[in-house]
């Protein structure tokens, strides 16, 4: 499960607590404590759920909500609204405004992390999937094993991340500074150059004498797994 999610909240502790826990579930973590800062990161590197808290400085929670809900690459990133406001009209106007869920505070961690998966279930299922199959390569997630045309291909484990962070958006093209935050993360320093060191491996793994090599390189951009997917790549 390496599905990220955005948690726009500007209560520290609290902010704190949601990594902590949505990290323990295996999610991909990123912090903004403003609006404004929020959407700039969205738009920089579209997370796969966000978790908003309404009363943000810089720019509300609401209104952050009502500018995604009306952006092409926004449009359809699920929203978790994390807020004080319990009112019914503060719900239905969090609702109507393109939320797809409420979560009022105080909340219980175990229910929200529940919400979580159930929202990822719905908008992304290939992020919660245990099989992931791209072409003719299948991917076990729990047996932590790779085929290719039925035969097994032995993977180091950065090798094995790296074909997992791929194939679960076949087709895209990722920059080598978005694998490197998507399978190293983006506390740990890595040199660009390693990525094209760890996609020589991975090649040389599950390529086997004449098969077609799924990993193309986009000159100028980086690298995609299998042809290209209907809809906009992160980067053109």
């Amino acid at each position: 499960m390496t599905a990220k999610v955005l948690v726009v909240e500007d209560e520290e502790p609290l902010a704190l607590l949601l990594q902590y826990n949505l990290e323990a579930e295996g999610f991909r973590v990123a912090l903004a404590n403003r609006g404004d800062d929020a959407e700039v990161a969205i738009r920089e590197e579209p997370p796969d759920l966000i978790i908003l808290d309404w009363m943000l400085p810089g720019l509300s929670g609401i209104e952050l909500c009502r500018r995604l809900r009306v952006g092409k690459a926004s449009c359809s990133i699920p929203i978790l609204m994390l807020t004080a406001r319990g009112g019914e009209q503060d719900r239905i106007r969090g609702l109507t405004t393109g939320a797809d869920d409420y979560v009022v505070k105080p909340f219980s961690v175990p229910e929200l992390m529940a919400r979580v998966r159930a929202i990822l279930r719905r908008a992304s299922p290939e992020r919660l999937a245990n099989m992931l199959e791209v072409e003719d390569i299948e991917l076990d997630r729990e047996a932590y094993r790779v085929r290719r045309n039925g035969r097994e291909v032995r993977l180091g484990p950065t090798e094995f991340k790296l074909l997992e962070f791929m194939m679960e958006s076949p087709g895209r093209v990722f920059t080598r500074t978005q694998l490197l935050d998507g399978v190293w993360g983006r506390d740990v320093y890595v040199d660009e150059r390693t990525v094209d060191v760890h996609i020589g491996r991975l090649r040389k793994a599950i390529n086997r004498g004449k098969e077609k090599d799924p990993i193309r390189t986009v000159r100028g951009a980086g690298y995609a797994l299998g042809e290209k997917f209907p809809g906009q790549s992160l980067v053109e």
